[in-house]
């Protein structure tokens, strides 16, 4: 497995990529009144998402900035599917694309949930997994174990 060195290679930024631009396209077709109100925060909680994830990949040398900040960006997820809901419910939103779209939130919630539960394998200067020497009884993600010194 090659290891990932930018942003744009991981699957949860392509996922996150797509749900925006399809946010913003929708978007399009809300109320003209609903310009400065509802689609303003639909937008903008969905790009909040990839705000997040950018600032997340350069935290990668720091382990609890990294965590903390894989959380904004779970967070900011969280208040797009709220948007999508409220979207629905005062009809301008469908209810087969609001479905899709929290399907969509949901797999992005998820793949940042488990980058946060192996942030080590995130860490800038971890040792790739596939390639890395394995000390006998430590983790596959190259990890040090937490009763063993650190570097």
């Amino acid at each position: 497995m090659a290891r990932i060195e930018r942003l744009e290679e991981l699957r949860v930024y392509r996922e996150w990529y797509a749900v925006a631009m399809r946010v913003f396209e929708l978007g399009k077709t809300f109320p003209r009144e609903e310009t400065w109100a509802l689609t303003d925060q639909v937008r903008r909680s969905s790009r909040g998402v990839g705000a997040s994830l950018a600032e997340t990949w350069r935290m990668r040398r720091y382990p609890r900035a990294f965590i903390r900040k894989l959380t904004d960006a779970e967070a900011e997820a969280e208040e797009a599917r709220y948007w999508i809901v409220i979207t629905r419910e005062c009809g301008n939103l469908d209810g087969a694309t609001a479905r899709e779209l929290d399907r969509t939130y949901d797999r992005i919630i998820a793949r940042l949930v488990r980058m946060a539960h192996t942030a080590s394998r995130w860490a800038i200067g971890a040792p790739d997994p596939a390639t890395a020497p394995r000390r006998p009884g430590s983790p596959r993600t190259g990890s040090t174990p937490a009763t063993e010194p650190g570097p």
